[in-house]
């Protein structure tokens, strides 16, 4: 179990008020000492790095005015916030689960209903910055790059920028990231591509640019079932349809009652 998700903020206060105090204490009555801090886990080995190393003295400073020493507590506590966002936000088709190994990456898949990409099941996984929110904004790729004018045709990385010139901590929030990435599959946009020969097939040739989505959407749907590209016990995978597992599922989900 993550021990991020499973600290509650009420924990969070209360370790930070009692560190506080402890620092008074150690400042009045005896010379100040380094003490040991926590760290958040490292990102995967083999996963796609979100920043350049942090400096030490961006280490040790802190751009809201949090003492240094506290900056890891707060960001697992901005986390675990964001991604409550995300739960009560329950945007349609999108589903995200924070990474075992790293609060900073997070798993997730879009289903899309109708339109130009109906049918289409699209994974992907976010990158926090680890000077977030003070940083810039999240990542997010797609697993298979995705034939989309605003989705890089090598990578899969999604033009965020376009969205989020400059990510203000006050204003934004992963939830918003999440809510963009499934509009561009309904609201297609063509300036300053990413992927100009889609923008030119949009605007161009729309029977071929519907022909090349269509064989996209096929494409992500034959390798829905290949293994996760991060090795992490939460990454969100699928399983062909085994009636002794998943009937017994499906008829809990479409029985459930509705709360008053």
């Amino acid at each position: 179990m993550n021990p991020l998700w499973s600290m509650s903020a009420s924990s969070v206060h209360k370790q930070a008020e009692g560190e506080e105090k402890t620092l008074a204490e150690d400042v009045k009555n005896r010379p100040l000492q380094t003490e040991p801090k926590k760290q958040l886990s490292s990102i995967p080995k083999n996963a796609l790095p979100t920043t350049k190393p942090t400096s030490l003295t961006r280490a040790t400073q802190s751009t809201n005015g949090t003492h240094a020493s506290y900056r890891p507590f707060y960001l697992e506590y901005l986390l675990l916030a964001e991604f409550t966002l995300v739960v009560k936000q329950k945007l349609p088709g999108v589903y995200v689960q924070p990474s075992y190994r790293s609060a900073l990456v997070w798993f997730g898949v879009i289903f899309i209903r109708h339109g130009l990409f109906q049918d289409g099941v699209f994974k992907f996984t976010v990158y926090i910055p680890d000077n977030y929110p003070d940083g810039d904004y999240p990542r997010l790729l797609f697993d298979i790059p995705i034939f989309h004018p605003l989705v890089d045709s090598t990578s899969g990385e999604l033009d965020v920028k376009r969205a989020f010139a400059k990510w203000r901590r006050s204003h934004n929030h992963i939830w918003q990231v999440l809510m963009y990435a499934r509009r561009i599959f309904y609201e297609i946009y063509t300036t300053s591509p990413l992927n100009p020969e889609a923008a030119v097939l949009y605007e161009k040739d729309f029977q071929l640019f519907k022909n090349k989505v269509v064989d996209s959407v096929k494409v992500c749907t034959a390798h829905l079932l290949d293994q996760p590209k991060i090795e992490d016990p939460y990454a969100i995978s699928f399983s062909p349809w085994n009636p002794s597992v998943h009937e017994e599922a499906k008829e809990k989900m479409l029985t459930q009652k509705k709360p008053d």
